[in-house]
């Protein structure tokens, strides 16, 4: 089996890892809000997508570009790739196969780009094991109840008190064992508790001491993330995020309170990630916002012509 250590850590972007072996948790949702975020943040952003069988993340990327042409607006993007799955009658060689395009990636936009969002597929595999071993911040979307929860950790039916952590967890835990082991590096593992009911209720007051419970055992943050929206389905189709310029004309419908709620939340959860976004990604957000806002503008020659 190919190590991590074949494939190296990229030395100038920094790797950001959605990863849950559940389905649902709203990886591809978090995982394009964050890249559109750095985006807008003037960062230069890669984005890659290791399900090619889902592709969520893919099609979000892809109706993202395509909706951007059809209403002639624009839109921030990133480089995006999508890794093939591999195939063949032996696992060395399908492993092979993944490796070498996941590297071809990877080498692409290790030196040029400043962050690297990765999207991994809900089920244990080689590549989600390894994209995991390269992270700098490893985001697990958690939905907000005992189904999810279980990925995690192990409770106890009637006290609900925390009885052991999961093959999952295990497995993330070796993960960055492993990254310690090959560069020194260390890993920033944040949970992330999705669709978050806004009224108080004994589930929520469990689960969410089960894993302020779990995460003093296994080192990672829980925050906040997004509530139980529908705004957040309805901007899939034209690959919309909470933080684009939402219109009636761009979003089919006139914006409501619950998009600016959503934008409010996606800023909480950028802003917690406590992500290293630079100032020269700043500069380049700031030049960019004052060219959009005078490029309907006659250019002004005052002083370039002569009389």
């Amino acid at each position: 089996m190919l190590m991590q250590a074949d494939l190296g850590k990229p030395y100038s972007a920094h790797v950001i890892v959605l990863g849950n072996e559940k389905g649902g948790s709203g990886k591809s949702t978090t995982a394009m809000h964050v890249a559109v975020a750095l985006l807008q943040a003037g960062q230069r952003v890669a984005t890659i997508d290791l399900d090619s069988r889902q592709r969520s993340f893919t099609h979000y990327v892809e109706n993202r570009r395509d909706w951007a042409t059809r209403a002639g607006i624009k839109l921030e993007h990133s480089r995006h790739f999508c890794v093939a799955r591999g195939f063949g009658m032996r696992l060395d060689e399908i492993e092979a196969q993944e490796f070498g395009a996941f590297a071809e990636a990877i080498g692409a936009v290790e030196q040029t780009h400043d962050f690297v969002v990765i999207d991994t597929p809900g089920t244990d595999s080689y590549l989600m094991r390894l994209a995991h071993s390269m992270a700098d911040t490893l985001i697990t979307p958690l939905n907000d109840s005992f189904v999810d929860f279980d990925v995690l950790g192990l409770i106890d039916p009637t006290t609900f008190e925390l009885t052991g952590i999961s093959h999952y967890a295990e497995m993330v835990r070796e993960a960055r064992r492993q990254r310690r082991l090959v560069d020194g590096g260390l890993t920033d593992w944040v949970v992330v508790r999705n669709r978050l009911s806004t009224l108080g209720s004994r589930n929520k007051r469990l689960v969410g001491a089960g894993v302020d419970a779990l995460s003093r055992q296994l080192g990672f943050r829980a925050i906040d993330g997004f509530g139980e929206r529908v705004v957040y389905r309805e901007y899939f189709p034209r690959g919309l995020t909470a933080l684009d310029e939402i219109s009636e004309d761009t979003l089919g419908q006139r914006p409501n309170l619950s998009h600016t709620t959503a934008r409010d939340e996606v800023r909480n959860l950028v802003e917690a990630l406590k992500l290293p976004i630079d100032d020269r990604g700043k500069r380049r957000a700031a030049a960019r916002a004052e060219w959009a806002a005078s490029s309907d503008k006659p250019l002004d020659t005052h002083g370039l012509l002569a009389e």
